[in-house]
């Protein structure tokens, strides 16, 4: 395995002092997620300071640890670990020649991250860096960004926002050749005036362009010109995506079928068929995101669409699961990490398409502001438009829902995640459709463990 960094290196870029020689092939934060040979940065948070858990990452193998105070055995002492973890992200971005891309979206950025690093690592194995879980923070994306191998050809790096001005801090430090805005939609409404600012937030992945960079855009998205706008600033290019043939890149047609969605798209400098093995029209739009951004780095695009034909879902993020009951089994949908109106839509259409009877598992979208019981409430109309049978709700915020529901499909509400999960197995028969979905601090992933037997 090369060198991921030699001391010398971890102290020249973060202006530290290495009390002895020594290499590391990889960087945590986490002591719980520290491996042989790792190295550890001792944070200081609100709640707790890594220098504290120094002892328990050499334990776990680390080969060095980067310190803002004075620790026994092979280490780098700086000033501040949370700056030098920047800094360190900072010196692996400088020192890559390959491409490296970043993604932003209200809906469906982890998951196209994922299908974006599939596809480069079918092209070149063992070439292709991406982030993590969703590291797509201010502490998550220079983790990312300092796990990054020298010899990356394509590096592709989430990035997540809550509040204005927190992606321009990101995009500034990720530089993408190629910088991806999935969709805009409501999601952290709380925290914005409306979807116009959500949207200029998101358009700040911009302002970090490479000089000739290209900026990928929702064409079917009602802040398309929006977004647009924003890019000309910045963007050497602007390619949009969508379902509508004026679009840049766009579906010709595309056919479900047993194995997905066979799709023939029309790229700018191509022509390309290929499935999308993961269900749902979502996941259309997803692939062509995919196909524009492979397009735009100078990837492999026959590669990248054989990579759409084997994509599995993420756990709470659409993987598919067999509970297996007496008698036969059931699907299980695991959509329990995050949740906003435009991607409940999405996914209750696609639990629409599936055989045997349906079930919701539902938790609360939050931070939606103001209007969040409205749109709560507003989720009846695709829950029976998805021919759904049964909804178990979950948490108070569902009471607008299930006052909308009422009548009209059975319906069960409950006050948290525990008692959803107690209840949950005795619901469901073989052949049913279970379909999870919530924000991630409702716990809904708790439910999924119950059934699945995790």
């Amino acid at each position: 395995m090369n060198t991921l960094w030699a001391s010398t290196e971890i102290a020249a870029a973060t202006g530290g002092t290495a009390s002895a020689p020594f290499d590391v092939n990889g960087v945590a934060f986490d002591s719980r997620e520290v491996g042989p040979g790792d190295l550890f940065i001792a944070l200081k948070g609100d709640s707790t300071d890594g220098h504290r858990f120094v002892a328990q990452a050499r334990g776990q193998g680390a080969a060095g640890v980067l310190v803002s105070q004075p620790v026994e055995g092979p280490h780098v002492l700086v000033p501040d670990t949370t700056a030098a973890l920047d800094a360190l992200g900072a010196a692996s971005r400088a020192r890559t020649t390959g491409k490296v891309i970043g993604v932003t979206g209200s809906v469906g950025k982890t998951s196209v991250k994922e299908a974006l690093f599939a596809a480069f690592d079918r092209a070149v194995p063992g070439h292709a860096h991406r982030s993590l879980k969703s590291y797509n923070n201010h502490v998550g994306v220079p983790l990312s960004l300092s796990r990054m191998p020298r010899d990356t050809r394509f590096g592709v790096f989430e990035m997540g926002m809550n509040h204005a001005g927190e992606l321009r801090a990101l995009t500034h430090l990720v530089r993408p050749h190629v910088a991806l805005v999935t969709t805009v939609a409501l999601a952290h409404g709380a925290f914005f005036p409306n979807e116009e600012a959500i949207a200029d937030a998101k358009a700040e992945i911009f302002e970090g362009l490479e000089p000739g960079g290209i900026a990928i855009i929702p064409y079917d998205n009602v802040h398309r010109d929006r977004l647009i706008a924003a890019a000309e600033k910045f963007a050497g290019q602007i390619v949009t995506f969508g379902r509508d043939p004026a679009a840049d890149i766009y579906a010709r047609e595309g056919k479900a079928g047993p194995r997905g969605t066979f799709v023939q798209a029309r790229l700018r400098n191509a022509e390309l068929g290929f499935t999308v093995a993961l269900p749902g029209d979502h996941w259309v739009t997803n692939a062509l995101a995919v196909l524009a951004v492979v397009e735009a780095a100078g990837g492999d695009l026959a590669a990248a669409g054989l990579a759409m034909a084997d994509l599995n879902g993420l756990a709470g993020r659409g993987r598919r699961m067999t509970i297996p009951l007496d008698g036969g089994d059931a699907l299980l949908i695991d959509e329990s990490y995050n949740a906003n109106p435009a991607s409940m839509r999405a996914t209750l259409a696609m639990l629409g398409q599936e055989r045997g009877r349906k079930i919701v598992i539902l938790g609360a979208m939050r931070e939606l502001g103001p209007e969040e019981e409205r749109h709560h409430a507003e989720l009846a109309e695709p829950i029976t438009a998805a021919g759904v049978g049964l909804a178990l709700l979950v948490g108070p915020e569902m009471k607008p829902l299930a006052r909308a529901l009422e009548g009209r499909i059975d319906l069960v509400h409950v006050p948290d995640a525990a008692a959803a999960a107690a209840q949950a197995s005795s619901l469901i028969a073989p052949g049913d459709a279970v379909l999870i979905k919530g924000s991630n601090s409702v716990g809904l992933a708790g439910v999924v463990d119950a059934l699945a037997g995790g």
